[in-house]
């Protein structure tokens, strides 16, 4: 393998506050107490525990290598991962919304490994968020970290806050949206963007 083949490896990792599990139970065993849930039996003895270890696991982003190789064939057209599951947290409610995200890029001189599209649409989609932001922030990595010629994202998710409570919307999806490069600027390859990611079939 010559120098210009050489993969190169960005390595993604949070950079936010360490987790207290400990404290997390406490204030979860709080919460409930105040919600009037009983938690004298035995079924329910250890939820508070269970509950802040669920809320970490999914607020905790697992740290990945970003692994890009030369674009030594000048491939030239679009590259996307179609469906790629996702689950996340509304910020607002800090209830679940899942969904599947579609990402494509123009290659530029490099190319991301396939498998690490998913991890980037994990690794944005843990912790508290809303899905514009969401959208935004996968976009805007690859734009900015693999310099591509047009990167293009949609995510289809349904929000647990609006199916459960308030407006008690059963099986609607959010679309959202975000584009650079050709793929916003070029109309051609925009509408070929979104006829292959084809959301929802």
């Amino acid at each position: 393998m010559t120098i210009a083949e050489t993969p190169i490896r960005m390595v993604v990792r949070p950079d936010g506050p360490t987790r207290d599990l400990e404290a997390a139970e406490k204030a979860a065993r709080a919460l409930l107490s105040a919600l009037g849930v009983a938690l004298d039996r035995e079924g329910m003895a250890e939820s508070p525990g269970r509950m802040a270890r669920a809320l970490a696991e999914m607020c905790t982003p697992r740290p990945f290598d970003a692994t890009t190789f030369p674009n030594d064939r000048d491939y030239e057209q679009l590259v996307i991962e179609r469906r790629i599951p996702f689950e996340s947290l509304c910020e607002h409610h800090m209830l679940p919304f899942t969904g599947m995200a579609y990402v494509a890029y123009l290659p530029g001189k490099r190319i991301l490994g396939l498998s690490k599209l998913a991890r980037l649409v994990e690794w944005f989609a843990h912790g508290p968020q809303v899905q514009e932001r969401l959208t935004q922030q996968i976009a805007d990595w690859l734009q900015e970290n693999l310099r591509p010629k047009g990167v293009g994202v949609v995510l289809e998710a349904e929000h647990l806050c609006m199916s459960l409570r308030g407006a008690r919307v059963d099986g609607a999806a959010t679309l959202t949206s975000a584009v650079h490069g050709l793929l916003r600027d070029d109309a051609r390859a925009r509408q070929e963007f979104f006829q292959l990611a084809r959301v929802g079939r």
